[in-house]
């Protein structure tokens, strides 16, 4: 039987602006924008700092974040300051470490979900410690949009119109009202951490082993949505980046030729612009929503990452359009870009790679040590 891939040293935790992370460009700095969004002027002052402080792009997460790459450690406390000053972080280092919080990108000031942001966001420092990687997920606009997105705690709608929070990695969850939202979820952390789940570091890993009370999962959520795409949307347009990376002159174009309002930041990868004109094409941004490249995930990979001993994004470029299923081409087992299972997962390992079908990047490979420039998807 073949090994698993290389175990790679696992942080248990995700670079932050307050807590960077070291890679092999330097330090990593993610921004958690509050709601998922930037005004114009704080999209392109975060361009600014890119310029400034990192390598000139920026990295549109898998959780709907932005990341500066390639800081200086000395750099740190100005960019910091910079930061702050725009709006973008939070004061209290403990509560940005946990802000770790998804939204569907229909929401609007004063609905059920934008409610629920800042009950959230004041219950932070109550809820009792877990590790950073745990997140939340409001999905309560139309429901169901962000079910592929990493969270553990979520809330969701029921078929009926109801609130629920459900623990992922279950299928159904609990009832509540929007005033009982928070002691419920308090109710759920408190669970998790008395019953060992800080062992297991996220909720779905630890329902493997911990049964939660059935209470708690008597009501299915919503059908999943409709996919979102690029393309026209009210009051603006979506727009996708390749692996997430953003060059930092391509987007200052972009706002100010479009006189865009706000950048609302999606789940794939993508961005909402909302307010102003339509964008003209540009070779810089996926405009299309048939592009196979926005079901194609990588890392940065090497010379990058120190984890990763494999260039990714060149191979996932070339064998994007090879296949109609999600393609993850990993630096290494930790499955940063895409951290969970997938039709194909390539795992960079001394120089070369394994293979996972239907499965995360720590499983194990049904084929190892392929050569980058031999691979094929129609021959795997």
């Amino acid at each position: 039987m073949n090994a698993p891939a290389t175990s790679p040293s696992v942080k248990g935790w995700c670079p932050g602006a307050h807590r960077p992370m070291l890679s092999g460009d330097g330090l990593v700095v993610r921004v958690r924008p509050f709601r998922a969004e930037l005004s114009a002027d704080q999209a392109r002052g975060l361009c600014d700092l890119a310029e400034r402080f990192g390598n000139g792009t920026l990295d549109l997460t898998s959780r709907a974040n932005l990341q500066i790459r390639g800081v200086a450690e000395a750099d740190h406390p100005a960019l910091l300051a910079e930061l702050e000053a725009l709006g973008l972080i939070d004061q209290d280092p403990a509560v940005e470490g946990h802000r770790n919080i998804l939204l569907d990108p229909n929401w609007a000031t004063g609905d059920l979900t934008d409610r629920l942001y800042d009950a959230l966001l004041s219950a932070l420092p109550s809820l009792p410690d877990m590790p950073e990687k745990m997140g939340f997920a409001l999905d309560t606009c139309r429901g169901g949009y962000l079910r592929d997105g990493s969270a553990d705690f979520r809330f969701e709608i029921s078929d009926d119109g109801g609130l629920i929070l459900r623990a992922d990695g279950c299928d159904a969850g609990r009832p509540v009202t929007e005033a009982a939202a928070i002691d419920a979820l308090k109710d759920m952390a408190e669970w998790f951490v008395s019953t060992g789940g800080r062992d297991a570091g996220r909720m779905a890993r630890h329902l493997k082993t911990v049964s939660l009370p059935a209470e708690w999962q008597t009501t299915p959520p919503r059908s999943a949505a409709t996919d979102v795409s690029p393309g026209a949307a009210p009051n603006g347009t979506v727009l996708g980046a390749a692996f997430g990376k953003i060059d930092t002159t391509a987007l200052r174009d972009l706002l100010n030729d479009t006189g865009a309002e706000q950048m609302r930041l999606m789940l794939g990868r993508m961005f909402w612009l909302r307010g102003g004109r339509a964008p003209a094409p540009s070779q810089h941004f996926v405009f299309e929503g048939g592009d196979p490249i926005l079901k194609a995930h990588a890392c940065p990979g090497a010379p990058f990452c120190p984890q990763a001993t494999v260039e990714t994004r060149s191979l996932a470029t070339r064998l994007a359009a090879q296949t109609d299923h999600v393609l993850h081409v990993s630096g290494c087992s930790k499955g940063c870009a895409l951290p969970r299972a997938c039709a194909v997962t390539l795992v960079g390992r001394d120089g070369a790679f394994d293979l996972v079908k239907n499965g995360a990047p720590w499983d194990i490979p049904s084929q190892t040590g392929l050569a980058p420039d031999t691979i094929s998807l129609k021959d795997l």
